[in-house]
């Protein structure tokens, strides 16, 4: 099930209780979408993620450790003035619609009280977030700004008259008593009665028909609802393997649970923790890969065109025979012709059809051919070194890529860093200080056996991990021959299974972490060396051993260490 009305009656049975009378102490906007509110009460601090993204827009405490930007936005500025340091009062639903009003009181610079609302509307494309006075109701500032030809069902701009959007009225399903479910399902049948309820999405719907076809009652009925008071976080999948989210455990639907949480606040952190991440770093890594893939893109074409150029030159032969042969028959060659037909003697004398410049003499023709041949062959070499740098610098940007696709938001920077002091990025007028690389930074895992391994998120993490923080009795573990995480298993002397185990996390990490069967080398830390002048990431090594593994993400993840 989604954001709806029934989900969010929900997930406010935890939220209220535990924000209510906080005192708002910190707002920031880590992304265009996203807001973090951090409540302080009873000496704990809650941190409240608020998403106006069209996707999936959401609202729950959270406990994912997300930077805040060094430049904040005007709408946080915004919030900073009117609602740091104020009280939330209450937290009210509008009926069963996805709309949540936080109520804030504060005072202003006279030190009059003054009543806010931070008003969180979850309606998918419409998804906003905003700040009115309770007192006249006049917009303050809001997340998304609408123009007025772009939305004419009311106005979306600072000074503006707050109006709720457009609702369809429809049955509160809560309120509904015995004698009134009594009248209306004695009018209409089950089908029509799951569709004049509010706050209901498709899933509900079929969920609670399945109630109602296996018993018409007002007992079945009260059933359904009575679940969205004692809220759990249920988490299943369905045939083609799409994970969802419900607050009750469904029974009619054609879904695998997956697993439970009894803190639905956790339950939906955990759910969205990976969607919400990719989405983050996607957001924050436009530029990077936009470089990476023009990169990507300009490498694969030089490429085919210096193997084109090659296997021209491999195959240049023809030049110095056709060269030969019209030598050989100087005097049969009348000047000024375009082309002539002379017995190949390396081809049982068949004719061969030799193309000549007309301005120029038999024997300049012959030379001609012998030129175009000498510098085929020696062009060799150096093609087959373009064609060297150009798949290293591939292969540079293929690690770059997989960075990208196993980074955490925060990690974005040092990525972009790189890019910057590789030159692939210009500098921007005002440089942030590079932050250092630490191993909090890196992702860290506990195998079966306890032991620790560490894991590098981006060539300067894989650096640093591999050449600084390792010791050099500890083993080493990157896939074969393609891109992917520096890994290190800190211990001097690991069982069969610790090996395995480590291989899965490198293989994990990896461009190959979809594939069934990944080849992994390891070798103790000591054997890893940094070539002089490489691109970051890049090392060399010997005496290693190898392993076949398939990366399962069920069993490499649970073994991560948060931080």
């Amino acid at each position: 099930m989604a954001f709806d009305g029934l989900f969010i009656h929900s997930l406010l049975h935890d939220l209220t209780p535990t924000l209510v009378d906080s005192r708002l102490s910190k707002i920031y906007q880590p992304f265009n979408q996203d807001l973090i509110l951090i409540f302080r009460k009873n000496r704990r601090n809650y941190q409240l993620l608020i998403s106006a993204n069209a996707q999936y827009p959401r609202t729950y405490l959270t406990k994912q450790t997300i930077a805040n930007p060094d430049k904040a936005p005007i709408f946080v500025m915004v919030l900073r003035k009117y609602l740091e340091g104020s009280v939330l009062q209450s937290i009210e639903q509008v009926g069963l619609d996805r709309i949540i009003n936080f109520h804030f009181s504060n005072r202003n610079e006279l030190g009059d009280q003054v009543k806010l609302i931070l008003s969180v509307e979850l309606m998918g494309r419409h998804s906003n977030v905003i700040l009115y006075n309770k007192q006249d109701n006049h917009i303050i500032d809001l997340l998304k700004r609408i123009n007025p030809d772009e939305n004419r069902a009311r106005i979306l701009l600072p000074k503006a008259k707050y109006e709720l959007p457009p609702l369809k009225p429809g049955i509160n399903g809560l309120n509904i008593s015995e004698n009134d479910f009594k009248n209306l399902s004695h009018d209409i049948d089950a089908s029509t009665l799951v569709q004049k309820l509010d706050g209901l999405d498709r899933d509900d719907r079929n969920e609670l028909l399945g109630y109602l076809e296996d018993d018409y009652s007002f007992s079945s009925f009260k059933t359904f609802f009575n679940q969205f008071d004692n809220p759990r976080a249920f988490v299943l999948k369905t045939p083609r393997n799409k994970r969802k989210i419900f607050c009750y455990l469904p029974y009619h639907l054609d879904l695998e649970k997956e697993s439970s949480d009894p803190d639905l606040n956790m339950g939906l952190d955990d759910f969205y923790e990976y969607q919400a991440n990719r989405d983050w770093v996607k957001q924050r890594a436009s530029q990077v890969e936009r470089v990476v893939k023009n990169e990507q893109k300009k490498l694969s074409k030089k490429i085919k065109k210096l193997e084109k150029q090659l296997n021209l030159a491999e195959n240049s032969e023809g030049y110095r025979i056709k060269g030969e042969i019209l030598n050989a028959h100087l005097p049969q060659i009348k000047p000024g012709v375009n082309k002539i037909s002379l017995p190949n003697y390396y081809d049982n004398n068949a004719p061969i059809e030799i193309k000549l410049n007309p301005a120029l003499s038999p024997a300049r023709n012959a030379q001609k051919y012998f030129t175009r041949y000498k510098k085929l062959r020696d062009s060799i070499k150096h093609i087959n070194e373009q064609i060297k740098i150009a798949q290293d610098n591939l292969r540079y940007f293929d690690s770059i890529q997989t960075a990208i696709d196993n980074a955490d938001p925060q990690d974005i920077d040092q990525i972009t860093d790189e890019l910057i002091n590789q030159g692939y990025i210009h500098k921007q007028k005002k440089t942030r200080r590079r932050k250092k690389v630490t191993e909090r930074n890196l992702n860290e895992f506990k195998l079966s056996s306890g032991k620790h391994v560490l894991v590098g998120k981006n060539n300067y993490q894989n650096d640093w991990l591999t050449l600084k923080k390792a010791n050099k009795s500890d083993y080493w573990f990157h896939v074969k021959n393609m891109p992917g995480s520096h890994v290190i298993l800190r211990d001097n002397q690991p069982s069969e299974k610790d090996i395995k185990e480590a291989a899965e996390i490198a293989a994990f990490f990896s461009k190959g972490k979809n594939s069934a069967h990944v080849q992994v080398d390891y070798v103790q830390d000591k054997r890893v060396k940094k070539p002089n002048g490489a691109k970051p990431g890049f090392v060399i090594y010997t005496g290693q051993n190898s392993i076949e593994v398939t990366p399962e993400e069920e069993e490499i993840m649970p073994k991560k260490i948060e931080k």
